[in-house]
């Protein structure tokens, strides 16, 4: 008998996932400290350079601290996208994918699990920056209130969505291009309007940027900074792209290891 699939959906072996990735988390500091470390380090860099705009530019003294939230919100989206591909890339590396599914682990719950530890990831990456920027720089991402939980789950969404397609390419392309997990996501920070308006981009452009959940998100955001308004258009268009984008990237994923197991790769992938 097959026991590599189990009829039923089972939140227990998705929760037991999450609990493996989290006890690895927790049994590694240097892990622990990198999640931290760069989020902090943009924070620094840009906040001094946020503080140097706002002395020389009328734009950035209206806007306050606007760069730093903006950093720290692509930052969401670039953790949320890394804690999917690293978390998939150490089972490749540990050569450990043919361990998990000689077990009733199905491919979706181990999509599942990764999303949910990405997210884990992500919150210990981004609130050590996020709370060492109110007493260096007076400026707390935080005053954005709701609407800041609505720009951190799109961005979560869609830099996981990022995450799975590219684990999905991977898996059909070897590690040779786990590259990837961390040249896709910088692809897409051009268009996404991270520091500057969509206008700001040639014509033929803004319709490449508006069909990224992440265009709207920090258009958005300028809204809630600049003027105090919260662009219910913008939103909606956020979370319908990110419906598609969520669902392009778990079928990518699913598509590639359907394939990897039937070629017998999945034992054969490591180091």
């Amino acid at each position: 008998m097959d026991l590599s699939y189990s009829p039923r959906f089972s939140i227990h072996r998705v929760w037991a996932m999450v609990l493996r990735y989290f006890y690895l988390l927790r049994g590694s500091i240097p892990r622990i400290v990198e999640l931290a470390y760069w989020p902090t380090m943009q924070m620094l860099i840009w906040g001094f350079m946020s503080e140097f705009l706002m002395n020389h530019s009328e734009w950035f003294v209206k806007a306050g601290g606007i760069l730093i939230g903006a950093v720290l919100l692509w930052d969401i989206m670039f953790r949320s996208n890394i804690g999917v591909s690293l978390s998939f890339l150490e089972e490749m590396w540990s050569r450990n994918l043919g361990h998990l599914f000689a077990s009733p682990l199905r491919p979706y719950e181990w999509a599942l699990s990764l999303l949910v530890i990405s997210a884990l990831r992500t919150l210990i990456g981004i609130l050590p920056a996020a709370l060492l920027a109110i007493p260096l720089y007076h400026y707390s991402i935080f005053q954005m209130g709701l609407p800041l939980i609505a720009f951190f789950v799109n961005l979560l969404v869609f830099g996981a969505a990022i995450g799975l397609a590219v684990s999905g390419l991977v898996l059909r392309c070897g590690l040779g291009a786990e590259s990837l997990a961390w040249a896709v996501i910088f692809a897409v920070a051009p268009f996404s309007g991270i520091y500057y308006p969509i206008e700001t981009l040639p014509d033929w452009v803004e319709p490449i940027a508006y069909a990224l959940p992440s265009s709207h998100v920090f258009e958005g955001m300028r809204a809630a900074s600049l003027e105090q308004i919260f662009l219910v258009d913008r939103f909606i268009w956020a979370v319908v792209l990110n419906v598609f984008y969520l669902a392009l990237g778990l079928s990518v994923f699913l598509i590639a290891f359907k394939g990897a197991r039937r070629r017998g790769q999945l034992l054969q992938m490591g180091e």
